[in-house]
C-alpha cells in the first residue's frame, strides 16, 4: 500500500527556495511547541483538539519533509492519531468523531507522517495509510444527492459546507497522485464539479461557508480563511492529476480575493480578531484558521510549479509578509505566538496552542516560498 507519489517526493520538487534562516526561525517555534506545548504522555497538545493537533503534526512533519532533518524523529508514532494509527482495532468512525471535515484533517496528518516514516525508513508506514484509507471511505460514504451532491458536514446530515468538501477534494485529488487510483480521480472530479456550481463563492470570489438546508443557496456567512486556503490545495493536486488549466485560474481568482478582502494593510485577518468591531474573539478553531491558509498555498504552489513557477514569484512576497508580520507583531519573549498578526495586540490577540501552531505554518510556507527574513 506504499504511495505511488509521496508527499516527500512533492516537497523535493521545489528546494531552491529555501530559506536558511525562515528554516531557523520554523524550527526554533516547533521545538517551542514539542517542549512546552506538547505532552508526551498523551501524545496531544495541552489545550490542544483532535483536528488542530492534526493540522499541528501534519505541519512539524511537512518540515521536517522538505528540509531533510528529523529533529522530531519519532513524533508520529508518539502522537495520538498515530497510537491509534498502529492499533489495528482501532474505531475510525468513533475516533475521529461526527464531523467529517475532522476526519479530513486526519487524513492528511496521517499521510505526511506516513511520508516522514518512509523517507527515513521506518516500520508501520502502511499502518498509518491504512488508517487513512479508512477514515476517506468514512467521508466518502457521507456523499448523496441533497443540494446535488456533496458531502455532509456531520452525521446527521443537517449541513453541507465549504471546508468539509474543500478537504474532500483535495484527499481526491492527492490519493489519485499518490495511488494512481482512479475512484480517487473520479470522486476529485465529481466534488470539484459540486463545489463549482454549488454558489458557495460569491461575488467577491470568496467560499462563504456553506449551503441553506432545504432551498441549497449560499448562506452568506463568514468567508473565514482557510475556506480561502483548503481549496487551493485541491485545485493544485487535480491540475497535477488532469492538466486541466482552468483549475489554476479558478485558484487565482480565490488567492487575490484573499490579499484584497481578509487582510489589514497586507497582512491575513480573520473578522474575528477584531474584538472591538466584532465584539465576539476567536475561538479556539478559528485562531488556527490564517495558518492553514499558508499551508495550503504552499501546497497549492508546490502541486503547479513544475508548469506554473512564475505562481510562487506572484505571492513571493505577499507570503514574506506574513511571516515576518507573525515575527515581528505576533511572536512574544516566550516565543509564543498570538491569534492577531495584523498588529501588536491589535484587536486582542490570543495566545493558544492553536494560534502558535498558525504561526508556525506560515514560517513554514515562508521557508519554501517566500523571501528570507
Amino acid at each position: 500500500m506504499r504511495p505511488a507519489v509521496s508527499g516527500a517526493e512533492i516537497q523535493d520538487v521545489v528546494t531552491d527556495f529555501e530559506c536558511s534562516s525562515t528554516v531557523v526561525l520554523a524550527f526554533n517555534e516547533a521545538d517551542h511547541y514539542n517542549n512546552v506545548d506538547y505532552d508526551p504522555t498523551t501524545g496531544s497538545s495541552i489545550n490542544g483538539s483532535f483536528w488542530t493537533d492534526s493540522n499541528t503534526m501534519e505541519t512539524l512533519h511537512l518540515l521536517m519533509l522538505q528540509t531533510g532533518r528529523s529533529d522530531f524523529d519519532g513524533l508520529a508514532d508518539n502522537s495520538f492519531l498515530g497510537r491509534n494509527a498502529l492499533v489495528p482495532s482501532t474505531n475510525w468512525e468513533t475516533f475521529t468523531g461526527p464531523f467529517f471535515d475532522d476526519a479530513g484533517w486526519a487524513v492528511l496528518a496521517l499521510w505526511t507522517m506516513a511520508d516522514y516514516k518512509a523517507t527515513r525508513h521506518q516500520p508501520n508506514v502502511d499502518d498509518f495509510l491504512a488508517a487513512a484509507a479508512t477514515v476517506y471511505d468514512l467521508i466518502a460514504s457521507n456523499w448523496d444527492d441533497t443540494c446535488g451532491g456533496g458531502v455532509w458536514w456531520t452525521v446527521d446530515h443537517t449541513y453541507k459546507n465549504a471546508i468539509t468538501n474543500e478537504l474532500f477534494l483535495t484527499l481526491s485529488a492527492q490519493g489519485y497522485l499518490r495511488f494512481k487510483n482512479e475512484t480517487y480521480l473520479d470522486n476529485a472530479r465529481k466534488v470539484w464539479a459540486w463545489i463549482e456550481g454549488s454558489g458557495m463563492r460569491n461575488e467577491q470570489g470568496l467560499y462563504n461557508d456553506g449551503l441553506v438546508l432545504g432551498t441549497c443557496v449560499n448562506n452568506g456567512e463568514t468567508t473565514w480563511t482557510y475556506n480561502q486556503g483548503v481549496i487551493l490545495s485541491g485545485l493544485g493536486a487535480l491540475y497535477a492529476a488532469t492538466g486541466n488549466e482552468t483549475l489554476i485560474s479558478e485558484a487565482e481568482i480565490t488567492i487575490d480575493a484573499t490579499i484584497r478582502n481578509l487582510t489589514m494593510n497586507g497582512i491575513l485577518k480573520e473578522s474575528c480578531d477584531d474584538v472591538v468591531l466584532e465584539g465576539i474573539p476567536c475561538d479556539s478553531d478559528q485562531q488556527i484558521f490564517k495558518g492553514i491558509w499558508t499551508k495550503h498555498l504552499q501546497y497549492f504552489l508546490t502541486f503547479v510549479h513544475p508548469n506554473h513557477p512564475e505562481l510562487a514569484a506572484k505571492y513571493n512576497t505577499f507570503i514574506g509578509s506574513q511571516s515576518d508580520a507573525v515575527l515581528r507583531l505576533a511572536t512574544d519573549s516566550q516565543l509564543d505566538i498570538g491569534s492577531v498578526w495584523y498588529g501588536a495586540n491589535a484587536g486582542g490577540s490570543i495566545f493558544s496552542v492553536q494560534s502558535l501552531a498558525s504561526g508556525i505554518m506560515a514560517h513554514v510556507c515562508n521557508a519554501q516560498y517566500g523571501p528570507c527574513l
